[in-house]
């Protein structure tokens, strides 16, 4: 195990008899997002992609300085730089070194910001009465914008075909022209080199959700998907792991299917280490779930990207993926969850490439 300072050394297994033990947590919506799983709206030509209404990364820091001075929970630290020298944040809430520990890790693609936005959201609840009592039996980390120069635009290469209108363009790689999320075995790059070095090999994590977002046209059972899940495929992940990975996207598929709006369908992926989902479940012993949200904030291909219309229900499906299995892991639900369903969960199909 890790030498760190800040490890697990045991498991508070007497949580599952909780009150919210095994069950689904359903978020109220602001406003009704009936059509949101199949109706887009798509990007026909006509749809605005407004990348103004996003966070960029000042207002992102802005945003948890803020909530930084307002939580004696949160600690904030910086874990290392971008290619371009921009801090890169971790929000942490630790409470016991005994507990378990889930990281949420999002926009290793700069061009998928709404996961980020989501996540902003829950790092404002966690400070509410909304999550009291929660924190007291878990850790969370919580790395939003793990590629900030990808989703400010500034690169070293053009982005003259990039879709967006707005104060910028976000691209899913890095300054280097990179991608990040293809790093994960010989850690070329910056942000995954203090991903690694001072997140994954510092903390004992037990659980990570690795959030992306896919094109538009993926379906299942033929209707359009709200998003895709994928639990390690690595031939080099431990059974235990495995299952524990496989447990955390049941968590995710009781409470999003629930909703009414949230259809979610089995990604298909491969099952090269390089990749986070894989790499960092063979290396770490980490259970890890992807998932990958419809849609993207910006694109050269119109097929990848929603209109703003839809930032609504995918940043609250985001919202309730990490505090639902913030939920699970707090009270202990997760140990139970029945893991059956991914045995006849439908693999998507026709989504485009440009994705996890």
């Amino acid at each position: 195990m890790k030498s760190t300072p800040f490890r697990s050394t045991a498991r508070l297994s007497t949580k599952v008899g909780c009150a919210l033990a095994g069950s689904v947590l359903v978020l109220a919506m602001s406003a009704s997002p009936a059509l949101a799983v199949g109706e887009g709206p798509n990007y026909n030509g006509n749809e605005t992609i407004n990348t103004s209404i996003l966070h960029t990364y000042d207002s992102m820091v802005s945003e948890l300085k803020a909530q930084d001075a307002k939580q004696s929970a949160l600690e904030l630290e910086v874990i290392g730089q971008s290619v371009k020298g921009r801090d890169l944040y971790l929000a942490k809430y630790l409470s016991d070194p005994a507990n378990p520990t889930i990281l949420f890790l999002t926009q290793q693609h700069g061009n998928e910001q709404l996961t980020t936005e989501g996540a902003l959201e829950v790092i404002k609840h966690l400070g509410t009465g909304r999550m009291k009592g929660v924190l007291e039996n878990i850790n969370i980390l919580v790395l939003p914008m793990l590629n900030p120069d990808g989703a400010m635009g500034d690169v070293d290469f053009p982005l003259d075909d990039y879709l967006a209108a707005g104060d910028r363009h976000l691209t899913r790689y890095n300054a280097n022209n990179v991608d990040i999320n293809r790093d994960h075995v010989a850690k070329t790059q910056p942000e995954i080199q203090a991903l690694h070095g001072s997140v994954l090999t510092k903390y004992d994590i037990d659980y990570m959700i690795d959030l992306h977002h896919q094109g538009t046209q993926s379906r299942i059972d033929g209707k359009l998907v709200s998003g895709s899940i994928l639990y390690p495929t690595t031939p080099d992940v431990a059974p235990d792991v495995l299952e524990g990975s496989k447990r955390l996207g049941a968590i995710v598929y009781q409470n999003v299917d629930a909703t009414g709006w949230g259809h979610l369908g089995k990604y298909v992926g491969g099952t090269a280490n390089t990749i986070a989902r894989n790499g960092i479940a063979a290396e770490y012993g980490i259970s890890t779930l992807l998932f990958e949200m419809r849609g993207m904030s910006d694109h050269e291909n119109a097929g990848a990207v929603l209109g703003q219309k839809s930032n609504g229900y995918l940043r609250q499906q985001t919202v309730l993926t990490l505090e639902s299995t913030i939920r699970a892991v707090a009270d202990g639900s997760i140990d139970t969850a029945d893991i059956s369903f991914w045995d006849t969960l439908s693999e998507q199909r026709s989504g485009p490439a440009e994705d996890e």
